[in-house]
């Protein structure tokens, strides 16, 4: 068993705009899933189109709507919305216009994340650069795809 306590968990919020929340990696599940909290205000632009190769996302809405593309689609998830993206399938999310969304993210199988998620905190202080996560993609597999629909959704 391994307890997370809100007190304990590692909050990475360089970006007062996208505060995460570190709760599981694969080594206190034996591999079986990562999980972090995601709060992304509204305005901001949340993650842009990627997919996983070796795992799938579980989107747990807690408060707020989150837009996310899944594949070639748009859609909002609201307050209790789940939603499972599988492997190899590009998808993107921000906060839906006008409010924040507060989140559940369960990657499953687990993938190491938890130095992805500090690497962006630490863009976001100055401390990297953006070519630096490019760098990481297969090491984290989070790979970076283009999505003309992502791109005009707000056009």
């Amino acid at each position: 068993m391994t307890l997370v306590r809100a007190a304990q968990a590692e909050v990475l919020d360089s970006d007062p705009a996208s505060v995460i929340t570190l709760l599981l990696d694969p080594e206190h599940t034996g591999g079986a899933l990562t999980s972090n909290r995601t709060l992304l205000k509204h305005g901001t632009d949340g993650a842009p189109p990627h997919l996983h190769t070796r795992s799938g996302e579980l989107f747990f809405v807690l408060d707020g709507a989150l837009e996310m593309l899944v594949g070639e689609e748009l859609h909002t998830l609201h307050k209790g919305d789940t939603l499972f993206v599988p492997p190899n399938t590009p998808h993107a999310f921000a906060p839906a216009d006008g409010q924040d969304a507060d989140f559940l993210v369960v990657i499953t199988p687990g993938k190491p994340r938890f130095d992805y998620y500090r690497l962006l905190d630490r863009v976001h202080r100055g401390e990297a650069t953006w070519q630096e996560v490019g760098e990481t993609q297969d090491r984290y597999d989070n790979h970076y795809v283009d999505s003309p629909v992502w791109a005009s959704r707000r056009g």
